[in-house]
């Protein structure tokens, strides 16, 4: 165990160094984040989830700085370069920026203008001019190296490879990148220019086409956009600050007799030094850093997002007839049990002859008696509202809820190796159709088979760092299914390989096992499962649950190492688990004091006395049954001033995406979310909440509404000839050089926001 790392890690986080370190052990002992958090809240002193993460993440990066610093150090002794001051000044960087430009000067260099001046032997000349500028005779020294023979013909040639050295150095200099950094992040801009000829081709980011606005308070969302018009060819984007305030920050720290001859070939050292090398050096820091911080920001928006996708409420187990709607080719309907198996399919053509309609009726009336159907799940795409309208009119059961699903990634799922393996002899239509069902009775359980991307919940997805955005993906699915439980005689391997010490081998071997073996009986069970030891049933056992196990305990959240604190409390009540399970006056018997040991502390005995009120209690809020409004159903049905009831698709950092029911989600951007100003709209709307909104812009020909979740918002005109604010927030950002704002319609298509057509 690292002590400086416990230590630097506690005064960040601002928790004990004892936290830290217990937690590091358990870390590199292979523990995974939901486990520490959910059971070894006595060794961590209750941290949760966050905390852990930040813990691991940030001893990964201390390690990795670590690692970097012994690479320069060897590569710095094989080179016999390594002084005690730079050892010294190596080994107290606490930065990799502050490591690299310490080492930046030792750095093996291709062939440069200052190594061929080295090699002309001009180097004493650099250094004759650098260090005595207030005595030196530039043209008079430099007569001395003058040698056509090196290629040094004149004075003048001379003294412009001196400054050639003096550059270099300048531009190495740790001192001088550091002060130039600081400027940039508190000065630059962001410029971007539209590309010769490009102004047709590249329509859909004219906002970008002559904009301007400061690095520093850039929203996330419009440096990727820009980037974006970067890559894409259409843009040509610079992050500078003015030249004479660089300069000012440069010249004093090299130029030391200004107004000497000297001085002045020093002075014109270090603005070619800017000019050719520092600015564009720090200038491509900037970027980088800049993409880092938009990287962050858009990963931590979709994370969120994720995270309430992932934990929208489930209808649970019902039996469900799913209907993936389609016009010309007709809606594919499945129906499953209430374990989501795949009882029969069929097509119907409901929007077709009468004779076709009236089949279609015929057929679905059939269905849901045939197949006892408690739920109807029909997917928001292309001819959903149409087939619900159609399906209400049948005048079902009231029993049976008719639920819009959404439908995002559905036909990424059913082209997927993974959809092929679990239905190998149906089309893409039944397993998209399956998916559209199994979304409604547990999106969790279904949505972990799809590749977090594909959802449509993200901003910028698709330009942010991949290893970064996997990962915290990652976390956020892990952190969903383990929060919630696993049913372990009924889940998939994807949902599987998502508990905590499983993973997809491991995943892959239970399922097989089950196959083989019939539904396990018990938690103690798994220890059967080929290559699942003790470490693995450790961290497993106590998110995934057996619904009617031998032990009455297997069915809840209590680990399976806490069994013997529940049958000593069994003991002393004289009664049975199952008892104590039915009785809350038997449980508020238990004085949980006398139950404290070294190991087990008040922290997991106040959570098995609330898993023995609620055994296996599903965290997820209860499902209600939402509607759009009835006789809105495309676009062309919407009025300016309608008040609406929808449901949020994706949360941005400029507002917030919501399915009003016409195939295109309407954009609420963050000055209409509420009365008061809003600075986060992750703060206001969660995806998947149900609203109201009002409409305030249509734009037929575009395919766009705005809307509003004030209270009394401004009504626009019905062809959209208002522009809104920037997406940055209801405050102007900066105003740009071009002289229109942002249009945050033209924001939400770059980003990405769902459109069914």
């Amino acid at each position: 165990m690292n002590e400086t790392y416990v230590a630097k890690i506690a005064g960040e986080l601002k928790i004990t160094t004892r936290q830290v370190a217990a937690t590091a052990t358990l870390l590199a002992g292979g523990a995974t984040v939901p486990f520490i958090a959910r059971y070894r809240k006595e060794t961590t002193g209750t941290l949760d989830e966050v905390a852990v993460t930040a813990i691991r993440d940030r001893m990964i990066a201390l390690v990795e700085l670590d690692q970097r610093r012994e690479a320069i150090l060897k590569s710095l002794q094989e080179r016999n370069l390594l002084t005690d001051v730079l050892k010294a000044a190596i080994g107290k960087a606490e930065t990799l920026t502050i490591l690299e430009d310490l080492y930046l000067p030792y750095r093996p260099k291709r062939r440069t203008r200052a190594t061929i001046a080295k090699e002309q032997g001009l180097e004493p000349l650099a250094e004759l001019l650098f260090n005595a500028q207030d005595k030196t005779d530039p043209l008079a020294e430099a007569k001395a190296f003058v040698d056509p023979a090196k290629g040094v013909g004149t004075v003048e040639l001379a003294l412009a490879g001196a400054r050639d050295i003096i550059a270099e150095r300048v531009n190495d200099d740790a001192m001088a990148r550091a002060q130039l950094r600081s400027l940039y992040w508190s000065k630059a801009t962001v410029r971007s220019k539209v590309m010769f000829e490009k102004e047709t081709e590249g329509a859909k980011f004219k906002d970008y086409f002559d904009w301007t606005e400061p690095v520093a308070t850039i929203p996330s969302h419009r440096l990727l956009a820009i980037r974006r018009g970067e890559a894409e060819g259409f843009l040509m984007v610079r992050m500078t600050v003015p030249e004479d305030e660089a300069l000012i920050v440069l010249e004093p720290l090299f130029v030391k007799a200004s107004g000497k001859p000297a001085g002045e070939q020093v002075r014109l050292a270090v603005q070619d030094s800017y000019k050719r090398l520092l600015g564009f050096a720090i200038e491509g820091e900037i970027r980088l850093e800049a993409k880092k911080k938009a990287d962050t920001e858009a990963i931590r928006v979709f994370s969120g997002n994720l995270r309430e996708l992932l934990l929208a409420p489930p209808l649970g187990r019902k039996n469900v007839l799913a209907i993936d709607p389609g016009f010309r080719t007709g809606c594919k309907v499945v129906c499953l049990d209430r374990q989501g198996k795949l009882l029969y399919h069929d097509v119907i053509y409901p929007a077709q002859s009468d004779y076709q309609v009236r089949e279609a009726a015929d057929t679905l009336r059939a269905l849901c008696q045939k197949y006892q159907i408690e739920a109807i799940a029909i997917g928001n795409g292309t001819a959903g509202r149409e087939t619900e309208t159609f399906v209400r009119a049948l005048k079902l059961p009231p029993s049976i809820a008719v639920v819009m699903v959404n439908e995002s990634g559905a036909s990424i799922y059913s082209a997927s190796e993974v959809a092929r393996e679990e239905f190998p002899n149906e089309d893409l239509t039944v397993r998209g159709s399956v998916s559209i069902g199994r979304r409604l009775m547990d999106p969790l359980a279904e949505l972990v088979k799809l590749d977090p991307k594909s959802i449509g919940v993200g901003q910028y997805q698709h330009d942010v760092d991949e290893t970064a955005l996997k990962n915290s993906l990652d976390d956020a699915v892990m952190s969903c299914v383990n929060g919630v439980g696993v049913e372990l005689n009924t889940a998939s391997k994807q949902l599987l390989s998502y508990v905590s010490g499983l993973g997809p081998t491991l995943a892959a071997n239970i399922v097989a096992f089950r196959n083989e073996n019939g539904p396990f009986k018990s938690r103690a069970q798994l220890l059967k499962v080929p290559r699942l030891g003790p470490k693995a049933f450790e961290q497993a056992a106590g998110f995934l649950r057996i619904r009617d196990g031998e032990h009455p305990l297997d069915g809840s959240a209590v680990h399976p190492e806490s069994y013997g604190v529940v049958d000593a409390m069994t003991q002393e009540l004289k009664c049975s688990v199952k008892d104590l399970l039915r009785d809350a006056g038997l449980r508020q018997k238990i004085q949980l004091q006398r139950y404290v040991t070294e190991t087990v502390g008040l922290p997991t005995l106040t959570d098995i006395m609330a898993e023995l009120a609620k055994p296996g209690r599903d965290p997820r809020e209860r499902f209600e049954v939402f509607s759009f409004q009835e006789g809105v159903e495309k676009l062309e049905d919407l009025k300016p001033g309608m008040k609406l009831p929808g449901i949020v698709t994706n949360v941005t950092a400029f507002g917030a995406f919501v399915d009003i029911g016409v195939h295109q989600d309407g954009l609420v951007h963050i000055s209409q979310l509420a009365d008061a100003f809003v600075k986060d709209p992750a703060l206001v709307v969660k995806v998947h909440q149900k609203v109201m909104v009002t409409v305030t812009e249509l734009d037929l020909p575009r395919k766009r509404v705005a809307l509003s979740m004030k209270s009394n918002p401004e009504i626009g005109p019905k062809t959209g000839g208002r522009t809104a604010p920037g997406p940055g927030g209801p405050r102007p950002p900066a105003k740009p050089a071009g002289p229109k704002p942002v249009d945050w319609f033209s924001e939400a298509l770059q980003k990405g926001s769902r459109g069914k057509n």
